[in-house]
């Protein structure tokens, strides 16, 4: 795949943020990994990004909707986003 719109949970609000946090291509968004890419949008962009927009990431990475990311991924990505979000 050649561009983010083209992976799955990301719409074109969620692209555009990668873009605006220097995330253009799915090969990028991949070699960073989900939770680096949060943290670069949250810092960049959105200081409110949510759960959500971390398992839309997480699944985006993994070519699978995040509804279907397995229970475990689910509860470490709440784990990391809690801790982020106490810091």
């Amino acid at each position: 795949m050649s561009r983010l719109e083209e992976l799955p949970n990301l719409g074109a609000v969620m692209v555009q943020k990668l873009k605006e946090a220097g995330i253009e291509t799915p090969e990028q968004l991949g070699a960073m990994g989900a939770k680096q890419a949060w943290r670069q949008i949250r810092a960049l962009t959105d200081s409110d990004i949510c759960l959500s927009a971390l398992q839309a990431l997480e699944g985006a990475v993994r070519g699978v909707r995040w509804h279907d990311l397995p229970p475990d991924i689910k509860q470490d990505l709440k784990a990391f986003y809690q801790a982020e979000k106490g810091k």
